[in-house]
């Protein structure tokens, strides 16, 4: 009983002592908030209003009635490089730098700070030297980073495929995908110098960072067909069908031509014909439509074609159906039809696009790297209608 009691006149202590500790920690704070300028909460209000030109302004005058404000400082350089004017930014971060009084780890951050004004304005060798002498800091991860986007951007690939390796390493995630890729560009540069075996030999390395590279794949078999050896070209591109089915069509020509070399243009046919049924494609059925044509006649490329549209209708298939009819229509009707034809593909032209899945370019011709966002395999093999179909 006594224990009880106890409590019940302990409870209304403990609350008096947390309602003046809150009342301190009140007043602690207003006073704290006393001693901000003024201009403070006016750039503040002007950031919130999404009015950075004015927040730019307020700032400005808070650092010049009081220039020990060092987070000011990065609020203002950080303003200044989103609103492009990158001078404006590296001079304030130099600003920071050159105080002798500036603490340790904000002369870290304003440096980082420097070394993404520098890249932002395309200085790439003052951005990498800044960089460099961050990788041992709290900013290594993003040190690294920013290396790896210098040298993709330089196309220094040896020293990207380091940077990227160092990025594994220090546990920032895997990246295999890119890692794989610079090696297919520096085999790129080989096959352009016709060094065969200097290509296969990257590639080997590509596909051992990442053995779903498609692209890898698909120039090792390049690389065989101009070394001459077609049989082990096609042996290797219908491997894609095992990475990536989708991605058939976009070596369905070389296999189709390939097979032509070899004198065996029926079991090309016949091939491409089981992927056109696993993996429905415009790209793909333009190859097997072209192949069939010759070798079987326009009845039975005009059947290929009317099966396929009836499958997964698209206008880029009815653009190729009328491309079909037009072979075998009379000389009275191709008139009409070569009106209407003409009239779909002008149209068809503005879907037959790939788009990158990451930020949304579209680009006529497909690209492993996207030209809008940098990044890496983001444009899936279809064209933007059959994603359109398929959703």
């Amino acid at each position: 009983m006594e224990f009880e009691t106890w409590w019940l006149l302990a409870i209304p202590a403990f609350f008096t002592l947390g309602w003046i500790a809150a009342r301190v920690d009140i007043k602690q704070l207003v006073s704290e908030s006393r001693t901000l300028p003024r201009g403070y909460f006016k750039g503040l209000n002007f950031l919130l209003n999404e009015q950075p030109d004015k927040a730019i302004d307020a700032f400005i005058e808070i650092v010049k009635l009081d220039p020990e404000t060092v987070e000011l400082h990065f609020a203002l350089g950080n303003l200044f490089r989103r609103r492009g004017e990158t001078e404006r930014a590296i001079r304030v971060h130099q600003n920071l730098l050159t105080r002798a009084d500036l603490p340790a780890d904000q002369k870290v951050h304003a440096q980082y700070e420097l070394g993404q004004d520098y890249l932002n304005a395309g200085l790439l060798d003052r951005a990498e030297e800044t960089f460099n002498q961050l990788v041992d800091t709290l900013y290594g991860a993003q040190a690294r980073r920013a290396l790896l986007e210098i040298y993709q951007r330089e196309k220094e690939w040896h020293r990207a495929i380091e940077a990227a390796l160092a990025l594994q390493e220090s546990g920032a995630g895997g990246r295999q995908t890119e890692i794989a890729q610079f090696y297919c560009e520096l085999a790129q540069d080989e096959l352009v110098r016709s060094d065969n075996d200097a290509a296969i030999t990257l590639l080997d390395k590509a596909l051992s960072a990442d053995r779903t590279n498609v692209r890898a794949t698909i120039m090792m078999g390049d690389a065989l067909l101009a070394k001459g050896d077609a049989e082990a070209a096609l042996l290797t591109w219908r491997r894609v069908e095992q990475q990536s089915v989708p991605h058939v069509a976009l070596v369905a020509q070389r296999i189709m031509d390939a097979y032509r070399t070899v004198e065996r243009p029926q079991e090309g046919i016949k091939l491409l014909r089981f992927y056109l049924a696993e993996a429905s494609s415009i790209d793909l059925l333009e190859v097997v439509f072209k192949a069939v044509l010759e070798q079987e006649g326009v009845d039975a490329a005009n059947q290929l074609v009317g099966d396929e549209l009836r499958r997964t209708p698209t206008l880029l298939g009815l653009d190729k159906l009328l491309e079909g009819r037009m072979l075998s229509a009379p000389p009275e009707m191709r008139s009409d039809l070569s009106m209407v034809q003409n009239l779909v593909h002008g149209y068809t032209q503005k879907l037959a696009r790939y788009q990158c899945s990451h930020c949304g370019f579209k680009a006529r011709q497909y690209y492993w790297q996207c030209p809008g966002c940098s990044k890496w395999e983001t444009y899936p093999p279809r064209r933007t209608e059959e994603l359109n179909v398929m959703n």
